[in-house]
This record gives C-alpha cells, structure tokens and sequence, in this order.
C-alpha cells in the first residue's frame, strides 16, 4: 500500500521522501533505515530483555523520529505514517510537521498505548469503516479505503475454476476454501507462500487433489492472469480482516467473489459484485461460491473502477494533507 501511495504521488507531482527498511524499491529514492541486529552482549542475558530484532527497530525509529524533529523536518509539509510501530505516533508531538498516521489494524496493545500517549498530535486514518470502528474507543479517525493499481489486475476472461490467493496460514483458512469449493462442485486453484509449513501440511495439503490444486507463489502478473482466468475468487479469513485487498484485487479483474463476512469484507463488495457467509460456515460459503459465480463479470470491474481504485484512495490522502496543512497555518 505505502510503494502504490509513494509512486502516484510521485506521479502526481508530489516531493516524497520515504522512509522504509533496506531492501525497498529503489526507484522511490528509499531512505533507508537501518535495523542491524544488536550484538550479543551481557545485558542480553536478562531474561526480560526484548529480542534482538525489537530493539533494532526501536532505535530504527528513534533515529529516524528525532532526525526529524530537528532541522530535516522542516522541509516537510506532512508525515505520513504506514508503520504498526509506537514510536512514530508516540514522538508526533516532536516533529514540526502534522502527522497522519494511517490504522491497518485493528488495536495493537502497543500502538493503542501510543495513540493514548500522544494526547491529539497525530491525526488519524482507518483502511475500512470496521477498523474505524475497531479504534473509535480509542481515538477518532477518518475511513480511507486501500486503493489497488488497476492497471496491474486487468480484466480477465474467467473460467472454470475458484481462486483462492494469499498467505497460506492459519487466519486465512484455505482450507475452508478448499472444502467450501468442493461442496460447490467447482475446482479451485491456490497460490500464494506457505508461511506455516506445519499448517500447510496437516490442513491444506490433505485436501488436495484433483479438483484442488496449488499453483505456488506466483509472480504478481502471473498471479494476476490466474485470478482473471476464474471463475470466482473465494476469501476465507478466520479473522476480522481490516480491510479485504484479495477481495478487490480480484473484482478489478472482473471476477466475482465468495466471502466470509468478517472484518471489512462487507465493505469491499455488493450484492452484485459478491456474495457473503457467516464466519467459519462452509456450507453457505459453499452456496455463495455456487451464486457468485454466476454474477456479472462487468460490473465486478466497473465496481472496483469507481469504488476501489488507487486513484480515489490517493484523491481522499491528498484531501487530508491538505486539510492538517491548512490547520497548520492557521495555528
């Protein structure tokens, strides 16, 4: 989401300057910061010390934070933060800048306790109505949809087979899509990486066969053609899902989708771009599956053209920067 943000503002004229982990597309002109791990050392002996990798991030941000809250930030209009860690909400009110931070999941204890902290100076934006809702204890924030590259999931010409894409763990449960499809009498294909191989192998794995096959982790182009040649795309998550991007991904390539009703999902589709089932239910996720794949591959496409683009999430982003830039000048 921040690499799609970062190049249509740079398309659009904006100056951006992002700062992200090593690794990063260098066409955005990265800054990166360093997360080294730590040295073993004698303080690490205490049990209670955090991990390695924590601390590295930590200082990471640190860094990076009072870099900013001295003169480097100057040249800035806004911050905009896309990170899960505390610090850039916890230091906001260092910063000279007005900063935005973007919610991509529901409340983490340790972000929430940033929020509390950091008494109004950020501002605050919501990937969906439901994480919106999921923070409104906490502070108030303004929805902004995820956005997807149209360009990049073009319309497909459908086929005979569900889809099923993602991260294969646990919380997305392809194995219920496996089982719903195959009660729906439709073949269905995975892809995505196996980040949980114990997981794959105790619950995906057993179920594959003919009708149930597994692609691999495929190149997003690839990826792509695979969703487009489908007849309907299936979305399993086993938990609120902030937002729901496989689910858009795949109505801008025309095809249809069959979901759980947890978390954004409800937001992302229409009753005539998809079709909804209680949580964890692989018999009516199965009869949604079989009524999906009977709707209308065209307005699919012109549903996530209007309602689910790149560009009208980076129209709504842009209406905030220039809205915490206008409060600034009238501080």
């Amino acid at each position: 989401m921040t690499w799609h943000l970062a190049r249509e503002l740079i398309r659009r004229g904006h100056d951006v300057a992002v700062f992200a982990a090593p690794g990063s597309d260098p066409a955005l002109g990265v800054v990166e910061l360093q997360v080294d791990a730590l040295p073993e050392h004698a303080g690490r002996h205490d049990v209670g010390a955090p991990p390695y990798v924590e601390v590295a991030e930590h200082h990471a941000y640190l860094a990076l934070m009072l870099e900013l809250a001295g003169q480097a930030g100057e040249r800035f209009d806004v911050l905009h933060n896309n990170s899960l860690h505390y610090l850039p909400v916890a230091m906001s009110g260092s910063v000279p800048m007005p900063v935005l931070t973007t919610l991509h999941t529901p409340p983490l204890w340790w972000l929430e306790s940033a929020v509390r902290l950091d008494r109004g100076a950020s501002s605050f934006a919501a990937v969906s109505r439901f994480t919106a809702n999921s923070w409104a204890p906490i502070t108030d924030s303004t929805c902004v949809p995820n956005g997807i590259d149209l360009a990049g999931w073009p319309v497909g010409p459908g086929g005979d087979c569900a889809v099923w894409s993602g991260r294969l763990v646990a919380e997305k449960a392809p194995h219920h899509a496996v089982m719903a499809a195959r009660r729906a009498g439709i073949p269905i294909v995975l892809a995505g990486p196996i980040l949980d191989m114990d997981y794959f192998r105790s619950e995906v794995e057993p179920l594959l066969g003919r009708d149930a096959t597994y692609a691999g982790h495929l190149a997003q182009a690839e990826l792509a053609r695979l969703v487009g040649g489908s007849r309907v795309a299936v979305v399993t998550p086993a938990w609120d899902e902030p937002y729901g991007l496989v689910a858009a991904e795949a109505l801008s390539c025309g095809t249809p989708v069959a979901a759980y009703a947890r978390g954004g999902l409800p937001e992302v589709l229409t009753p005539d771009t998809g079709r909804l089932a209680p949580a964890d239910d692989v018999e009516l996720l199965a009869r949604a599956i079989a009524e999906a794949a009977l709707l209308d591959r065209a307005r699919c496409r012109e549903h996530a053209v209007t309602d689910l683009s790149l560009a009208r999430m980076v129209d709504r982003y842009e209406d905030l920067y220039l809205g915490l830039m206008g409060q600034r000048l009238a501080a």
